[in-house]
């Protein structure tokens, strides 16, 4: 059973979609101001996004400082600003299995100009304190949030932020985090300090660069003491941000410089994967769109993970902690694409694989998710990298920088929709999608929120708040409706679970004959039951983001209503880890708005587990029809063609084992009620 607290996380049905629609498909729509710039976004429920910023000097105030946070009202679009008092400039964050949310490192604290804070560690060299911006060293920080609804207000919905009680072992910039089969967290390398890359040049110390490179991993709760990951060593320079995926098998994948492989995280294991292709680098700062596409019963829950964009610029060219040794920005980004499955179903040997090239270069393009099982490429740039300097080893005086500080040009206002189910060759189109007009280059983020739009908001790449530069810090966010915006009618799916278990019993979902128009076995074949988690998104990168279709049959009524009967998550918590999610129904193609559920039970250990559901077979109507009203979407992509049978596979049931110390982090403090919250441990 789901701890008191989850009741305040686990909102329930999301409100009926409207039957008709007055967005326009494929455009930006004003999405407000939100006071902080955004460079980093998470939906903590169905009303609110969280949003993070580095320490600089943005005019919104708090508590007599700069705001380094904003909460953001999806249905008013209007931010409030939230105190964080550690600086999570470049911190990477993740779900927790009830809900709460943490964000893991960041820079030292930071005053204006973007110079180290006044109070100084000893010897010099890194931030304790600012007196004007007031933000703490937050490169060990541990911050905890445990979202809220409505207007709820105090310590309880605000960001728990003191590395006197919670912190990690290590100092992290630039750290990946990835959540287990367990709904612990494995927190991977980083900077201790740095700057454009995780390297000196000449590269004589590979493995630690003199202090300002940490090749370990941690795990949150804590495991013991961390660790040399061999794979950080090698991938030297170019291995921030590493891209890490769970695989089924509880192992997990990572992808950093040109080098791939499959670790495990209780053995500390390595096998090594061959290399990306044509030498491309897709981790910051070459920043490629990386994601997992869907997980179907048509694949069997494997995973495969695309990569496009990026850059191949020759190793030289990357530079050093301070700069790139090129003009970046004279250097096209990639447009080439390729995945990679890990872990093949039928045992061969993992190798890339090159797709279908995305319409332009681009560098710092970002995927979301889709419900509709497509994936949207958002924001980045024609040439260049992530990253900001005052200059490169070629333009040495910054009122010689083209673009300011930044070291990436062209920006892409058109998204792109890639389309895994159609045939290679025309898996790419941007048909009928508007163009933005407002650059969203390095600092940019995206969020699928649960009406099935997309947030984008942010981009800054500035050292400190620079408004009047060619790309200026950016506050005005945007909300984009994909193409199946143009339907009439959407579903509005009834009796829709707040909780989703790992295999047991199924459950049903009523689909109103209002929800679609055209024959009902029709609607019904196209049925999809789609869990979507938008994930934690920073640098062009959705930490933590999947999509898995659930497994379904259908009943067709008399009066055109549909009976779904839904499959729980497949018996292996490793697929679609413990915690918050949204659940989306899509009939023709054509998303409802998505409930807010909470998959698995809710607490860190391992999750239990029940046999894959068993499903009725489908039972059709040959003259019932829907009575919503007729229009489809004039979208490029396909309808989910789940064909309505069942797709039920088998599934590998290895699960992480359970985790201990939380009781520690308990015993750490005064708020150990809050803490238990965020923990997910019941609360007396």
């Amino acid at each position: 059973m789901l701890n008191r607290q989850l009741s305040l996380l686990a909102l329930g049905l999301a409100a009926a979609t409207p039957a008709v629609l007055s967005q326009k498909p494929g455009s930006f729509e004003d999405g407000g101001d939100t006071l902080v710039s955004a460079m980093m976004l998470l939906l903590g429920n169905d009303e609110k996004v969280y949003i993070l910023d580095k320490s600089e000097g943005n005019p919104a105030q708090i508590n007599g400082h700069p705001a380094m946070g904003a909460v953001y009202d999806i249905a008013t679009r209007k931010a409030q600003v939230m105190d964080v008092t550690s600086n999570v400039f470049c911190a990477s964050g993740m779900h927790l299995p009830n809900g709460s949310f943490i964000t893991l490192g960041g820079n030292g604290a930071i005053g204006p100009g973007g110079n180290i804070g006044s109070v100084q560690a000893e010897g010099g060299g890194s931030g304790l304190f600012d007196e004007t911006y007031q933000d703490y060293d937050g490169t060990r920080a541990i911050r905890i949030l445990n979202p809220c609804t409505g207007d709820a207000t105090g310590p309880a919905c605000e960001w728990f932020d003191d590395a006197n009680v919670l912190a990690m072992q290590k100092h992290r910039w630039y750290s990946t985090a990835e959540p287990l089969g367990d709904g612990s967290i494995a927190i991977i390398g980083g900077f201790t300090n740095g700057g454009y890359v995780n390297r000196n040049y000449p590269n004589l110390d590979p493995a630690y660069e003199g202090g300002a490179a940490e090749p370990t991993f941690e795990f949150f709760p804590s495991r013991g003491e961390a660790q040399v990951m061999q794979f950080i060593v090698d991938t030297s320079g170019l291995n921030a941000y590493p891209h890490t995926y769970t695989l089924p098998s509880g192992k997990l994948f990572l992808q950093a410089n040109i080098s791939s492989m499959i670790w495990d995280p209780d053995t500390n294991s390595e096998n090594r994967l061959p290399n990306m292709p044509e030498n491309i680098v897709r981790v910051y700062p070459a920043s490629g769109a990386v994601a997992m596409l869907p997980l179907t019963p048509a694949n069997n829950w494997t995973p495969t993970i695309l990569f496009c964009g990026g850059s191949d610029m020759p190793d030289y060219a990357w530079g050093n902690y301070s700069w790139p040794y090129i003009n970046t920005w004279e250097y096209p980004a990639s447009a080439k694409c390729h995945r990679i499955t890990p872990e093949p179903s039928d045992n061969s040997s993992a190798d890339y694989e090159e797709d279908d090239p995305m319409l332009e270069t681009r560098t710092m393009g970002q995927f979301i998710a889709l419900p509709d099982g497509t994936m949207m490429v958002v924001n980045g740039g024609l040439n260049g990298t992530a990253g900001y300097s005052t200059q490169t080893l070629i333009t040495t005086s910054y009122s010689d920088m083209p673009y300011g500080m930044s070291l990436a040009s062209g920006p892409v206002g058109t998204p792109g929709i890639y389309d895994p189910r159609k045939p290679k060759g025309q898996r790419w189109s941007n048909t009928g999608l508007d163009a933005s007009e407002i650059p969203r280059l390095y600092h940019s983020s995206a969020l699928l929120l649960p009406d099935a739009s997309v947030l984008i908001a942010g981009s800054n790449p500035n050292v400190d708040v620079n408004t009047s530069t060619i790309f200026p810090t950016t506050y005005k966010a945007e909300i984009f409706y994909p193409s199946y915006f143009s339907a009439k009618t959407r579903p509005t799916p009834q009796g829709v679970p707040k909780t989703i278990s790992y295999g047991g019993d199924k459950f049903d979902i009523t689909v109103p004959a209002a929800s679609y128009s055209g024959a009902a076995n029709d609607a019904a074949d196209s049925a999809a039951v789609m869990l979507m988690r938008p994930g934690f998104t920073t640098h062009a990168m959705n930490m933590g983001q999947r999509s898995m279709q659930l497994n379904n049959t259908y009943t067709v009524n008399s009066d055109g209503s549909l009976t779904l009967h839904v499959a729980q998550a497949p018996p292996n918590s490793n697929i679609f880890q413990p915690g918050p999610a949204l659940l989306f129904v899509t009939i023709n193609g054509i998303p409802s708005n998505g409930t807010y559920v909470i998959v698995g039970n809710g607490q860190i250990g391992k999750q239990p587990t029940a046999a894959a559901s068993t499903l009725p077979a489908n039972v059709r109507l040959d003259s019932v029809k829907g009575t919503g009203e007729g229009g489809s979407s004039t979208s490029n992509t396909t309808s989910n063609n789940s064909s309505g049978a069942s797709h039920t596979g088998p599934i590998i049931g290895a699960v992480v084992g359970a985790i201990a110390l939380v009781g520690i982090l308990v015993r750490l403090c005064h708020c150990s009620r809050i803490i238990r919250v965020w923990l997910g441990m019941r609360v007396r």
